[in-house]
C-alpha cells in the first residue's frame, strides 16, 4: 500500500512538471512581483476594512509600490428559511467585489475584474447570537472575496507586470 501511494505521488509530479507547471510565486515569475508593490485603497467601512486587512495579509504591507488596488464593494441580504409563522430563520448575504489596477500615481488602468461570492447564517436563538452569526458570516464572505479578488491578481500577473 505504502509503495503504491509513493508511485502515484510520483506520477502525478512527473505529470505536473512536463505540462509546464510552476508556482504562482516561485521566484522570478510575474506572481512574485506583486507583494509589497500593490497599494490597497483606504477601508472606510467594516466590511472593506476585512477585505483590506486580508489582501494585504496575502499581498504584505506596500513598500515599494507599482500599482493601485482600488474596488467597490456591494452586498446584499435575504431571507430563505421562513417558518409557517413568517419567523425567518436562516438568511443569505451575497458579496460582489469590482476592482482595477492601476499603474501607481496615474489613471492608467491595467487590470480589472470582479468576484462574487456568498455565505449565510442562522437566525435563530438570541438577539445576541444572532447579531454574532451575522457579523461572523460577513467577516467569512469579506475573506472569500478578498481570497478570490488575490487569486485573480496572481492568475493575471502577467498581464499586470507586463
Amino acid at each position: 500500500m505504502w509503495l503504491f501511494k509513493r508511485l502515484t505521488f510520483t506520477l502525478m509530479l512527473t505529470a505536473l512538471t512536463g505540462c509546464g507547471f510552476t508556482p504562482a510565486l516561485a521566484p522570478g515569475d510575474s506572481g512574485s512581483a506583486l507583494p509589497g508593490q500593490i497599494e490597497i485603497m483606504a477601508p472606510d467601512d467594516r466590511n472593506s476594512f476585512d477585505v483590506t486587512r486580508r489582501l494585504e495579509e496575502r499581498l504584505g504591507q506596500p513598500r515599494d509600490v507599482n500599482w493601485d488596488l482600488n474596488y467597490t464593494l456591494t452586498t446584499d441580504e435575504e431571507g430563505v428559511g421562513i417558518t409557517p409563522e413568517q419567523v425567518t430563520t436562516r438568511f443569505n448575504i451575497h458579496g460582489q467585489v469590482h476592482f482595477t489596477v492601476t499603474l501607481s500615481g496615474t489613471d492608467q488602468q491595467v487590470f480589472s475584474g470582479q468576484v462574487r461570492n456568498s455565505t449565510s447564517y442562522a437566525a435563530t436563538g438570541s438577539t445576541v447570537s444572532t447579531l454574532t452569526a451575522e457579523r461572523d458570516a460577513r467577516q467569512r464572505l469579506m475573506f472569500i472575496l478578498a481570497d478570490q479578488l488575490y487569486t485573480q491578481l496572481l492568475l493575471n500577473s502577467d498581464q499586470i507586470v507586463q
